[in-house]
This record gives C-alpha cells, sequence and structure tokens, in this order.
C-alpha cells in the first residue's frame, strides 16, 4: 500500500502470472482440441479412455483458475484473496494426485512425470502467498475480522478503542472498514518523506497523540528518517517538508488556507502527488474522528510525541 513495488512484490507478481499463464494455456489447449491433449501428455492415457466432454469440464478449472490468478497478478497485496481463490482448484488437484500415489492408485514414476505440470502451478501460488504474508505485505480487507482487531490492536500498541465496537457492529462493519483503511496509506508517486510529512501534520491537527505516534510508525516503515520524524510530530519540519507538512495540517483541520499550500504542493511536485497527499491528509484524520465520536477523548489526549 505505501510506495511502489519493491523487488520481492515483483517476485510475487512473476509467481503468479507464470501460475496464471500456465493454468490458462493448458486450459486452452484441452477445450480446443480434447483428444490431441490427451494424446499430448503421455501420463493420460493410462487413466482410461478419452472423454472430450470430461477434458474440457476440467479445462473450464485450468481456465478460470488462471484468470483469477491473472487478476490477482495485477496487484497481489490488495487482491491477495483473488490468490487464494485462484489457487485453490489447482492446489486441491495437486494434492488428489499425491494422494493417488500414496494410495497405491497411480506409481511413482507415473507421479514424478506429472508433477511440473500438477504441481507446478499450485506451488508457485503458495509461493507467493508465503512471501506475501512472511513480510505482511496483504490489504486488512478478507482477513477474519476478530483476527484483524487483535493484530491491528498489537501493532497499534492497543491505542485503537474502537475495535471492539467495530468488530460488534451489524452488518459487516468491520469488512467495510477493512476496505477503507489501504486509502488512508496510498502513495505511489509521492516522496516519502513529503507524503509523510503532510500524513503526519493532517494527524497532528486533529489533537490525537497516540493517532499521531501510530503515523509515525508508519512513516519510519516507509524509510523516513526518524530524526525527520520526530520533527514532523514536534511541528518542526525540515525546510524541504515545510509545505506539504502545513498542507497536510491545513486539510486535516478544514482550514482555507489548504487552497494556496495545495496550489504551492502542486507548483513543486505535479497534480498527482498533491493529490495523494490531499488524499492521505483527508483520511487519515478518520482514526481520530472515530475515537472522538465514540467518546475516547482521552485517549486522545496529548502523549510524549516522539518515536
Amino acid at each position: 500500500m505505501l510506495g511502489q513495488f519493491d523487488a520481492l512484490d515483483r517476485l510475487v507478481q512473476l509467481l503468479l502470472l507464470i501460475a496464471a499463464v500456465g493454468a490458462i494455456a493448458n486450459g486452452g489447449f484441452m477445450l480446443v482440441d480434447p483428444l490431441a491433449w490427451y494424446v499430448f501428455i503421455p501420463t493420460v492415457i493410462t487413466t482410461g479412455p478419452p472423454n472430450a466432454h470430461f477434458i474440457r469440464d476440467i479445462a473450464l478449472a485450468y481456465v478460470g483458475s488462471g484468470l483469477i490468478l491473472l487478476y490477482a497478478a495485477g496487484h497481489p497485496i490488495l487482491r491477495w484473496r483473488a490468490a487464494v481463490v485462484g489457487g485453490l482448484w489447482l492446489t486441491l488437484h495437486g494434492l488428489l494426485h499425491v494422494y493417488e500415489v500414496i494410495a497405491g492408485i497411480c506409481g511413482p514414476a507415473t507421479f514424478w512425470a506429472d508433477a511440473p505440470g500438477v504441481l507446478g502451478h499450485p506451488l508457485l501460488v503458495i509461493v507467493a502467498l508465503t512471501i506475501l504474508f512472511a513480510r505482511q505485505r496483504i490489504a486488512p480487507a478478507g482477513i477474519p475480522a476478530r483476527l484483524f482487531a487483535r493484530a491491528a490492536d498489537k501493532a497499534t500498541g492497543g491505542n485503537s478503542p474502537y475495535l471492539p465496537d467495530l468488530i460488534a457492529a451489524p452488518g459487516h462493519a468491520a469488512e467495510k472498514f477493512q476496505h477503507f483503511m489501504p486509502v488512508t496509506a496510498h502513495r505511489h508517486a509521492a516522496p516519502a518523506d513529503a507524503f509523510h510529512a503532510a500524513r503526519i501534520g493532517a494527524t497532528l491537527a486533529a489533537d490525537c497523540g497516540p493517532c499521531a505516534l501510530i503515523a509515525a510508525e508508519s512513516a519510519l516503515g516507509d524509510g523516513v528518517a526518524r530524526d525527520i520524524v520526530n520533527r514532523l510530530l514536534a511541528s518542526d519540519p525540515p525546510a524541504d517538508l515545510t509545505e506539504a507538512f502545513a498542507f497536510g495540517a491545513a486539510v486535516g483541520s478544514h482550514d482555507p488556507a489548504a487552497d494556496a499550500h495545495g496550489a504551492q504542493i502542486e507548483m513543486l511536485y505535479g497534480r498527482t502527488i498533491r493529490f495523494e497527499m490531499a488524499l492521505t491528509a483527508a483520511t487519515v484524520t478518520a482514526y481520530p474522528a472515530l475515537k472522538r465520536g465514540l467518546g475516547f477523548a482521552n485517549s486522545c489526549a496529548l502523549h510524549k510525541l516522539e518515536v
């Protein structure tokens, strides 16, 4: 969510793309000429006589899985759930082959001859998802609500007192909130230091010590130097970040001066980066606003603002 994809993110994309293209190609072959496919794969002949209709049925599962994985490869961090769904049938199919060799239904030679095509695709998906989960590079939407709440409470140091209300709220409120969260941290083109200057400036304008510290930790995680982050928390930004900080503070406090600061940001960085800064400044204040709306004003009292 924060920043552009790094090398490991690109690797995940590549793994999903290879799995997707392989599944679609295999399924497409089965659909177009099922009998030619039956002859082309030597081990298939040992399973019995060909059935063109049944081969096409399986082909649809391959093509469907491949198309879902192709969609997931576009942005694995946001679409990790699609990767899970796209890899599900491929994984179950691979496990069936493992069961058959264990049960003696087919011999080891047949199993290993099939393995690259049968196990290769799901293993690529599993490796890709493992990388995402190990790095915690997944959007929160799709994580079970209670598990999400525990993780969020731990990540924010217990400074998210609204979580029990969120989980208890009817109408899938928690899931909707999970979809909202990446919006507050969207950064693609903006420099990390300027982006977080605007984000912290907006959070401080909402007068929320814990939320400001959470925003500061996010800046550290995005590679902003600790001394710069602490200066932002002290409302003493470096000269080159003064305008970004002032812009975020103006947006966060609904100050009419936001227009002038925004025009200056656009002149310095361009329209796209102005949009990213405006988006985070406008949305990150939802967290302290929600706390105050639920009566947690005390949790927004001033804290020692230093990381």
